[in-house]
């Protein structure tokens, strides 16, 4: 999966070529066209516009020590890829530097794993990566070697109890007393589990079995579980006894799926100022206050090619540096981003503050549509600066430029 720059001589040569044998699907003129009216816009819609080729698509991307971004593959072989990668200098620059196909991150090290990564977490103030992936519901740690090495090798594995038939855990990680990882593929097998000892700190007693999208630490002792049938839960690990019961989005539709995404609350506040972001597949966003799951905040329809398209992708994040902002994908090729304060009407189709359509004009030759955003995250310092993926393998870093009234 390593990473590489553009290969903007090698598309103009297949373009000439085309265009001296009069040959092309139908509609492809036309497609042409869309992207050339895209990449001439880029030059006034972004501050910062980087792209950039993996050799193997990934549905990860997680910041780790020191700046660095981490990617895994997720393709069905026995060696898939996990790279650390350092992000170009430019991308740290105060000056706008435009479209900069040619600039590229640097593979620090990698190493390989036997079965896909859907899922990927560093552990906070350690070297510790914990990931995820079918075709079960146990984990995988990994150590991130030193400046000496540029290997990522396997430490351990962390069973789950009945693990075979079960879906992939989603997990959570945090830095307490201890490394903890939060796991689970249902809301009767979750858990949270010491790293390095492996010894579970909290077991969840469940009277139900819904199927897991996400899970999160609030705080240190407070869990939030997202079930993919639009149900909230959420857990204390100082109260294992208590039952984990989880109460549904309002007006979450049947045969919809559901993923959550939680904000940052202000310094020195409790969870419970945390904003939690719900987005189904029909393209609904519900904001929840997480002491009153049954009362939304607000609520909004966003933009999406058609509803139940699919929800393997399905992500949705707060903005951690600009204030009622989020941003979606995993409908199409396009990352959006909408400002919540703007939404007056329960369920009404939102206008996105800003789209990214930059994967949406990719894909090799061949391939059965465009390529299709499989995951999206911000920049942890930079306000309007995200990082997303695609499908087809392709990187990009991009920062748009502050429209008058918008977020930040």
């Amino acid at each position: 999966m390593e990473a590489a720059g553009a290969g903007a001589e090698e598309e103009e040569e297949e373009e000439e070529e085309d265009e001296e044998e009069g040959e092309g699907e139908e509609g492809g003129g036309e497609y042409d066209e869309e992207e050339d009216e895209w990449l001439l816009s880029s030059l006034r819609l972004y501050e910062d516009l980087h792209t950039f080729e993996l050799q193997a698509p990934t549905r990860v991307i997680e910041w780790a020590l020191g700046s660095r971004v981490c990617v895994a593959g997720y393709g069905s072989s026995d060696r898939n890829e996990i790279l650390q990668l350092l992000p170009p200098p430019t991308l740290q620059a105060k000056e706008t530097q435009g479209l900069c196909p040619e600039r590229d991150f640097k593979v620090e090290c990698g190493g390989f794993s036997s079965r896909p990564v859907y899922s990927l977490k560093h552990v906070p103030d350690t070297s510790l990566l914990v990931t995820s992936g079918p075709p079960d519901s146990s984990l995988h740690v990994w150590q991130v070697s030193g400046e000496d090495s540029d290997v990522i090798k396997p430490v351990s594995a962390i069973p789950a109890e009945n693990s075979t038939g079960q879906a992939w855990a989603k997990i959570a990680t945090i830095s307490t007393k201890a490394p903890w990882v939060l796991h689970g593929s249902r809301t009767d097998n979750v858990r949270v589990t010491e790293v390095e000892s492996q010894k579970n700190v909290y077991v969840a007693a469940s009277r139900s079995s819904e199927e897991l999208s996400g899970a999160a630490f609030l705080d240190c002792n407070t869990l939030l579980l997202c079930c993919t049938r639009g149900q909230l839960a959420l857990a204390d690990v100082r109260h294992p006894q208590s039952p984990v019961e989880a109460a549904a989005v309002p007006s979450a539709p049947r045969g919809e799926r559901w993923c959550a995404g939680v904000g940052h609350g202000p310094p020195g506040s409790d969870f419970s100022s945390q904003p939690v972001a719900c987005l189904s597949s029909g393209g609904r966003l519900v904001l929840a206050d997480v002491r009153k799951i049954s009362e939304p905040l607000a609520s909004a329809t966003c933009r999406v090619p058609s509803p139940g398209c699919g929800a393997e992708f399905l992500c949705v994040s707060w903005a951690p540096a600009l204030e009622g902002c989020l941003a979606v994908s995993g409908f199409d090729g396009t990352v959006q981003v909408y400002d919540t304060r703007r939404w007056d009407r329960p369920g009404r189709e939102a206008e996105p503050l800003f789209v990214h359509r930059g994967h949406a004009f990719g894909g090799p030759a061949g391939s059965e549509g465009p390529p299709r955003v499989t995951v999206h995250t911000w920049h942890p310092q930079k306000p309007r600066t995200l990082l997303s993926a695609a499908s087809d393998g392709s990187l990009h870093v991009w920062d748009w430029v502050q429209p008058c009234g918008g977020c930040g």
